[in-house]
């Protein structure tokens, strides 16, 4: 059975935190300037200063990237899609890299939902999915569970949605 999260029982972020549990629903999103990177094998799939932040109550920032700044050449459409009531129809992209495949490595969309027009087209990496994601200089851990893509820094606290026993949150 699911456990119900209670926003009055979460821990206070201290100085220079954010708690996701201020973070709004539906979701916000926000440019940031920090430098964002992925790496797998060594090479770097992505590396921006233009991410986008996608902020939704009880999740670990998701960072969307925009496809100036992300190999594309190294990805190719999966066949997999997937519904976000706010955000609207997502694709999903395979990572093809001397010889490693990594299927459903991130999502994009192509025609978001009205209101989420900023983030048309930018990839949404899953940081569980390849072999280093960093904020700054800062290597980001991933959001538990299979599904979300959040990316946990030391500047996000929760508990955050995704885990065992969170589906009811």
């Amino acid at each position: 059975m699911p456990v119900r999260a209670d926003r009055s029982q979460r821990p206070a972020p201290g100085p220079g935190q954010e708690s996701v549990w201020d973070y709004p629903r539906p979701p916000r999103v926000e440019p940031s300037t920090r430098r964002v990177r992925i790496i797998v094998d060594g090479v770097t799939i992505a590396d921006t200063r233009q991410a986008l932040r996608v902020l939704e109550t009880s999740h670990p920032p998701g960072w969307y990237l925009p496809p100036g700044d992300v190999r594309l050449d190294l990805l190719e459409r999966a066949s997999g899609t997937s519904i976000c009531e706010f955000k609207g129809l997502a694709t999903y992209r395979t990572l093809r890299l001397d010889g490693r495949v990594i299927r459903d490595v991130c999502w994009v969309y192509e025609r978001p939902a009205s209101g989420y027009e900023a983030i048309r087209d930018h990839l949404a990496f899953y940081p569980g999915c390849v072999d280093a994601c960093f904020v700054d200089d800062e290597r980001v851990l991933p959001q538990e569970g299979g599904f979300y893509g959040g990316w946990i820094t030391r500047d996000v606290i929760g508990p955050f949605k995704g885990g065992a026993r969170t589906i009811g949150w």
